[in-house]
């Protein structure tokens, strides 16, 4: 069949068990208006564009994914501080986040809500492919593709929920009437199971349409050459189509150039540098100033309720797990061996930096509570809060690089990087490297 051969192609066969006379019925009560809803007339539509689309989302968001889900693993669920805490079945095989490479965080939160951002318009364009199908009636004629829809509905339903959650949470400080990592990890099972079914119904269908027309034939044809794709039972080729005003080389380039603006606001926040300039989505644009502490945060000192007399001459740092509890002020912590380290610190939002940290080793704490070999230490904030403590696993205690922080960049902490004193932890997701800290507990067991 010639590219300009628009003669209509078969209706679909039922489906076993699925019976005829059932859509022919649903097919003459066709809802009014319907009919003019149903008029698509661009002729870039087709199996051919949507499915080169579906093979940029098959690639990229798996990535997302799994991406995502190594970072719930981050915030350590065994010790039932990553949010949801009880996932039941979907618990997954919990190992103890490595404290090497230093980066590691920071490169998963950073694919995965950088390139989550990145595509977008990818997934946008998708979804204009396949208007089409929304409009089609019967909606089904056949088992299989009463469960295309439903695995469509949880597919772009799941990525919709967690793309639009995400975006406001990035830029907004909790607007939500409900908690966000609890929604975002429900939706993103939902999203999931939507894709690994509609994937293993739709791939064979994607791959014969990738190989129905060459990718380098149509980048090189021009808006005067562009006809529509032939008819066939997929319902996206328009039966109608008008003129073209678009190539589809326009269409492809028109979506990349889309994601290529979106990296260029976002990617600062990962890489940092000069490019931090470019982020405006930086997500929810705090920055307390210049100097060595003007760098991003996510919590102020004063959104924590910190005040100038907890953080005074009067703040210890309470040490507990041995034989008996230790204290010291800030003056003896700042003359006890000192080590600094070069680490990044990534937030859940997706911004990243690298800071040179200067503090007292954990693991010469550890040494002076009493618990020279800790199998955990738990690290409590004066704030309060979901955040105010964490544990840390044996490895993050130990590393040669984590640190009780008195110092950046050779400046003191400021009151909102958790002056006087904060833990930082190779790898270890920033919320958990615990601000204005007041006691740690080093545990034996």
């Amino acid at each position: 069949m010639s590219s300009t051969d628009h003669r209509a192609a078969p209706d679909p066969q039922t489906g076993p068990g699925f019976p005829a006379g059932l859509w022919r019925t649903l097919e003459r009560s066709r809802p009014p208006g319907l009919e003019r809803l149903s008029r698509f007339h661009s002729p870039l539509r087709g199996p051919w564009l949507t499915s080169v689309f579906g093979l940029v989302l098959l690639i990229g968001l798996p990535v997302v994914i799994v991406t995502g889900l190594l970072d719930y693993l981050a915030y350590g669920p065994q010790f039932g501080q990553a949010i949801p805490a009880g996932v039941g079945p979907l618990q997954l095989p919990v190992f103890d986040w490595p404290t090497r490479p230093s980066w590691l965080f920071r490169l998963t939160q950073g694919l995965h809500v950088g390139l989550g951002l990145i595509l977008i318009p990818v997934v946008l364009a998708k979804l204009w492919s396949v208007i089409p199908k929304l409009f089609a009636w019967p909606p089904a004629r056949s088992f299989a593709q009463v469960l295309e829809r439903i695995s469509l509905l949880m597919l772009v339903g799941g990525l919709l929920f967690e793309i639009v959650t995400g975006l406001l949470n990035i830029q907004y400080d909790y607007v939500f009437g409900f908690s966000f990592y609890l929604a975002h990890f429900w939706g993103a099972w939902v999203f999931i199971a939507g894709f690994v079914v509609h994937v293993t119904l739709k791939f064979a269908t994607m791959a014969r349409s990738l190989r129905s027309r060459s990718l380098r034939t149509e980048l090189r044809t021009p808006l005067a050459r562009t006809v529509p794709e032939p008819l066939d039972g997929t319902g996206l080729v328009s039966r109608d189509p008008a003129p073209a005003t678009m190539s589809r080389r326009g269409a492809l380039a028109l979506v990349g150039g889309g994601m290529v603006f979106v990296a260029v606001l976002t990617a600062g926040q990962t890489v940092g540098g000069r490019t931090r300039d470019l982020a405006l989505l930086l997500p929810r644009g705090r920055n307390p100033g210049t100097g060595p502490n003007g760098f991003p945060i996510n919590r102020t000192a004063a959104a924590a309720g910190i005040t100038a007399a907890a953080t005074g001459p009067g703040w210890r740092l309470r040490l507990t797990g041995g034989p008996q509890a230790v204290q010291f002020d800030r003056v003896a912590l700042s003359a006890m061996a000192r080590h600094t380290a070069t680490l990044p610190i990534a937030c859940v939002e997706g911004w990243s930096t690298t800071q040179n940290w200067t503090g007292v080793r954990l693991r010469d704490l550890a040494a002076l509570a009493g618990v020279p070999a800790p199998a955990s230490a738990f690290v409590r904030s004066l704030e309060q809060g979901p955040f105010a403590q964490a544990t840390l696993t044996s490895g993050q205690v130990l590393d040669p690089d984590s640190l009780l922080a008195l110092q950046v960049d050779g400046a003191d902490l400021s009151p909102d990087h958790g002056y006087p004193a904060r833990v930082i932890v190779p790898a270890l997701p920033g919320v958990h490297c615990t601000k204005w800290v007041r006691s740690i507990d080093f545990r034996s067991a």
